[in-house]
């Protein structure tokens, strides 16, 4: 059943090509994400600033460099998502929606990776 699913799914995707071109951006820029954050994380004994809160007073989180790698896992699991779920809209809603969803997904791709460049920029200048 589930199996039956994700086939008609993937024949409807290749059959669209537009859509398909965009999800195919979209796995690329999370794959390329992940291999840059790969290259870029260095073992380092500097603590990096993670994240502040939001409420009150401001606080700043202070974390490993480890916690870098995992900007690389975030892109792809977020791609998939992205592309299941504009796959989903294209089945439900039709391709205007489902495009909308799909150049979402590459604004995502983009927005992370200059966030992400930003943090390593500061973290570890280049």
């Amino acid at each position: 059943m589930l199996k039956d699913t994700i086939t008609h799914s993937f024949k409807e995707l290749i059959t669209n090509r537009y859509l398909t071109v965009l999800a195919s951006v979209t796995i690329i820029l999370a794959i390329a994400f992940a291999i840059y954050i790969g290259l870029v994380v260095r073992p380092s004994e500097l603590q990096l600033v993670t994240h502040y809160t939001a409420y009150g007073v401001t606080h700043l989180y202070r974390d490993q460099w480890f916690y870098l790698l995992s900007f690389g896992g975030f892109a792809i699991v977020i791609a998939l998502i992205n592309i299941g779920l504009a796959l989903k809209t294209f089945l439900t809603k039709g391709h205007p929606l489902a495009i909308m969803f799909a150049w979402f997904g590459i604004g995502i791709m983009i927005f992370a990776w200059l966030i992400s460049f930003s943090i390593i920029n500061v973290w570890s200048p280049l």
